[in-house]
């Protein structure tokens, strides 16, 4: 691994590439591992990992010492998406059939629980004089994704969201794994407790801005680049900013006709979602989220600009913001 070098994207891409075609995840039963396999092969854009590795490499040059917690940071990111797709009833995973609908549901859990046991012996591979630390953060991490999952599940429930309770709902369900990436690497490269706080706040605006963005991706994407069917979203009946921001838009029979056609099972996705879309588009929610999404990418900005490094050693975190930010629909 190259030392004593401030490291591009593209470099640390690929030292996590290498360091997940390192890991022992073949073995016996084979229905237990050939769907992690499965999970990790699939590829996706290694963010959380990476952000490991850069947020390390702020402060230190040497990021061997951080590999374990990229890996452990990967490994539970993927967990949860096999989790995530079952409770969403989710068909397509990057492009691919998801892991419950190719092994079955008992299988896509099992797997999926021996993904987050996996990850915690990555990160026991840490040094030890930081173990502790980041072990602390890295349970944060994981709790924060298990309680804005619950949330997320909660609001289906609910009749009405407020935008600051979905904001929060996603500062745990995704800025956790963000912000949490972040924090093991500045803790792993040594930095003050200044600028870890200020990585974290990065973090939580980079993962609500991502959310958002996803918001947007689950209905205006383009799914041979997305990777999932769009309309998802509307067809579990979840709540995201969108339809948040359109109810606050509708007087009071506009937003009871827009709770029943989002309750209703009865009609084809196609129709379904087309329907929803022109309400949507009468509140122009989506105008609304996509200024959202710029708030919250210059509120990471600003948090970045905040950590006392010399500004060279900002690239590649800069240069993650702005492909970020750049996501097309």
């Amino acid at each position: 691994m190259p030392t004593n070098s401030i490291l591009t994207a593209e470099q640390l891409t690929g030292l996590v590439e290498q360091g997940l075609r390192a890991l022992p995840i073949q073995g016996e039963p084979h229905g237990l591992y050939q769907p992690v396999v499965y999970a990790i092969d699939a590829g996706g854009k290694r963010i959380r990992p990476t952000l490991v590795l850069a947020s390390c490499n702020l402060f230190a040059d040497e990021l061997q010492p951080a590999m374990p917690a990229a890996m452990a940071v990967e490994v539970f990111h993927n967990f949860t998406l096999l989790h995530d797709d079952i409770m969403d009833h989710a068909d397509l995973r990057r492009g691919r059939p998801t892991v419950h609908r190719r092994w079955g549901t008992n299988a896509a859990i099992l797997s999926g629980d021996a993904m987050s046991v996996m990850a915690y012996e990555l990160l026991a591979q840490s040094p030890e004089p930081m173990l502790s630390a980041l072990l602390g953060a890295f349970n944060r991490l994981a709790m924060g994704v298990c309680q804005g999952q619950q949330l997320d599940m909660d609001f289906e429930q609910l009749a009405a969201v407020s935008q600051e309770q979905y904001v929060g709902m996603i500062e745990l369900k995704t800025s956790a794994l963000l912000s949490g990436a972040l924090e093991l690497g500045a803790i792993v490269g040594g930095a003050p407790q200044a600028d870890v706080d200020a990585l974290v706040e990065l973090g939580r605006h980079m993962g609500i801005a991502f959310q958002l963005q996803d918001d947007l991706l689950d209905v205006y994407g383009d799914v041979a680049v997305f990777g999932k069917q769009t309309g998802g979203d509307i067809m579990a009946q979840k709540k995201t900013m969108l339809t948040v921001l359109t109810r606050q838009q509708l007087d009071v029979a506009e937003r009871e006709q827009f709770d029943a056609l989002m309750r209703n099972a009865d009609l084809q996705r196609e129709q379904k979602v087309e329907q929803v879309m022109a309400f949507y588009a009468r509140s122009q929610a989506q105008r609304a989220v996509e200024q959202l999404v710029e708030q919250h990418f210059d509120l990471a900005r600003q948090a970045l600009a905040s950590v006392a490094v010399p500004i060279e050693r900002k690239a590649v975190l800069q240069a993650v913001l702005n492909k970020m930010a750049g996501r097309k629909l």
